[in-house]
């Protein structure tokens, strides 16, 4: 029998973790009647645009890079740190332990669309 090599998915880190979790907070925090601070719709929908564009970029991804004009400097700072770990880890973030939370932001907004998990 031969044997299969699986590479291992490089851990996150405290950092990264952190950020992603910030990340994940805003993008579940749609509130239609918020201001523009964190946990405003817009804010709320350009993170989960860019976290959905992470997991199924071909059904759920729409993510304006200029769209990181109109949020606070803060979430711009984790969404960095997020994106360097994505290229770092080159896993999808179920991978990762966040396949419930990436439904759950996928729930909250992308409600008429349906993500296919294998």
């Amino acid at each position: 029998m031969e044997t299969i090599i699986t590479p291992e998915v490089p851990s996150m880190r405290p950092e990264e973790i952190a950020a992603l979790e910030r990340l994940i907070a805003i993008a579940c925090a749609n509130d239609p009647g918020g201001s523009m601070s964190q946990g405003s719709t817009h804010q709320s929908m350009i993170v989960a645009d860019f976290l959905l564009s992470w997991w199924d970029s071909v059904n759920c991804g729409h993510f304006d890079i200029t769209n990181l004009w109109a949020i606070d400097a803060v979430i711009v700072a984790d969404m960095q740190i997020v994106f360097g770990m994505i290229a770092r880890v080159r896993v999808y973030p179920d991978v990762l332990g966040y396949e419930e939370q990436f439904k759950a932001v996928m729930e909250n907004w992308r409600t008429n669309r349906e993500v296919e998990q294998e």
